[in-house]
């Protein structure tokens, strides 16, 4: 049996705004009987262009009914602009999680209101929908190449399994999983180039102040969010030449591997970013301690 959250089994055992709004300003319709889940979503908007109703029907599992309910208290009283900025991350962390083989239920209901958006654009605008179906890759279940690049791009997808519990392809015969792994080294080799891209370029000679600068900047977006997920922090006490003085705060203060944080994530993140010569030291914090 699945492990669901509490907000899950609510969202599945009273699901919210059920039904259909025949008069609707957008439609979509994602997913098939065949694959064993289907969702049509339809919306209403009021006078101020604002999502005012919006309802949905899904065949499907829990994972299925919970995702689509929790998907439509998300959407209320958005513009559509708003609404097309939801993604099936906010779908899952609003229901305290989804068990990795059931991601699939909260892409498909992202899917399932872009496709309505567009019908929205296409009907009742007459603009183009800007979507593509692109070329099926998973013929038991019909995902296509952009699907599936979505998938692996939106959620950072490394394997063909990862993308099966997203979108189900590779879940038939498996006749796809070489031209899945195809696409998952494409998205990521963008991913990848562009970062590469994006990186600074270190100045050929620093003056103590660009160093400073540097250093603070590189512990700001390259050090510490990586130690705050760990529930640690950095503070930076001093440059003196090539030597950087940092106390490391918070677990990462009292942490057993805090040499090796030094080392391999400190030093290592602030010679690439900003000189190969610098030298990381520790300042111990003493605070609180008393001889007995």
């Amino acid at each position: 049996m699945w492990d669901y959250t509490q907000d899950v089994m609510d969202h599945f055992m009273n699901p919210r705004n059920v039904g259909f709004i025949e008069d609707a300003d957008g439609v979509g319709e994602v997913g098939s009987l065949a694959c064993g889940d289907a969702l049509t979503l339809t919306f209403k908007l009021d006078k101020q262009g604002r999502i005012a109703d919006v309802k949905f029907k899904t065949f499907g599992c829990a994972s299925a009914v919970a995702s689509s309910s929790v998907l439509t208290e998300l959407i209320k009283g958005m513009t559509l602009e708003e609404a097309a900025r939801v993604t099936n991350q906010d779908i899952v962390k609003h229901l305290g999680g989804l068990p990795d083989q059931k991601m699939h239920c909260s892409v498909m209901g992202q899917e399932a209101l872009e496709a309505a958006i567009n019908d929205y654009y296409k009907r009742k605008k007459g603009m183009p929908s800007g979507s593509s179906k692109g070329n099926i890759v998973c013929t038991c279940f019909g995902v296509t190449d952009l699907e599936v690049k979505k998938v692996v791009h939106e959620n950072n997808l490394t394997t063909v399994e990862e993308v099966t519990n997203y979108c189900k392809a590779g879940g038939g015969c498996g006749g796809c999983h070489g031209r899945i792994a195809e696409l998952i080294e494409e998205v990521q080799g963008e991913k990848a180039r562009t970062k590469a891209e994006k990186k600074p370029t270190r100045p050929a000679r620093l003056t103590n102040i660009q160093k400073i600068q540097l250093v603070q900047q590189t512990i700001n977006e390259q050090i510490r969010p990586a130690l705050r997920a760990d529930g640690g922090d950095i503070e930076l006490i001093d440059v003196d030449g090539n030597t950087v003085l940092v106390a490391l705060r918070g677990m990462c203060a009292q942490c057993r591997l805090a040499e090796f944080t030094m080392k391999d994530v400190v030093q290592a993140k602030l010679r690439e970013f900003v000189s190969n010569d610098l030298i990381v030291e520790e300042q111990k914090d003493t605070a609180g301690t008393s001889e007995a």
